[in-house]
């Protein structure tokens, strides 16, 4: 199977993504790191996971709209964690950035889906 850089790159942003999240999750308060922390953790897992699968797929769309539904999920938690006070605005705005930007890739790669088999 053949794979494109924008392959690469998307699995890139994702990555980072995760990196850059992890470390503020596990500054939560104890009462909201297994229950809101643990679920944005598991988002964010899941969809670099679910980008890797569909690096080596050939029927791609499924996995991408998943990983779609994963990222707005993941804006929902962070809105929630600002709102609680786990996150301030800056920090918020710049995963909320890396979000969007994860997004407009992984939409980019499912419209690729639809024109090339």
């Amino acid at each position: 199977m053949k794979h494109s850089k924008d392959d690469f790159v998307v699995l890139q942003k994702a990555y980072d993504l995760v990196v850059d999240l992890i470390p503020r999750i596990h500054r939560f308060p104890r009462s909201f790191k297994f229950t809101l922390g643990d679920r944005l953790e598991n988002c964010a897992l899941d969809v670099e996971q679910l980008l890797v699968e569909a690096r080596w797929r050939r029927d791609r769309a499924e996995l991408l709209d998943r990983a779609n539904a994963r990222l707005d999920r993941m804006r929902y938690l962070l809105r929630f964690a600002h709102d609680f006070g786990l996150l301030k605005i800056r920090s918020l705005g710049f995963l909320a950035g890396k979000i969007d930007e994860v997004g407009r890739l992984v939409g980019s790669w499912r419209k690729k889906q639809t024109v090339s088999p």
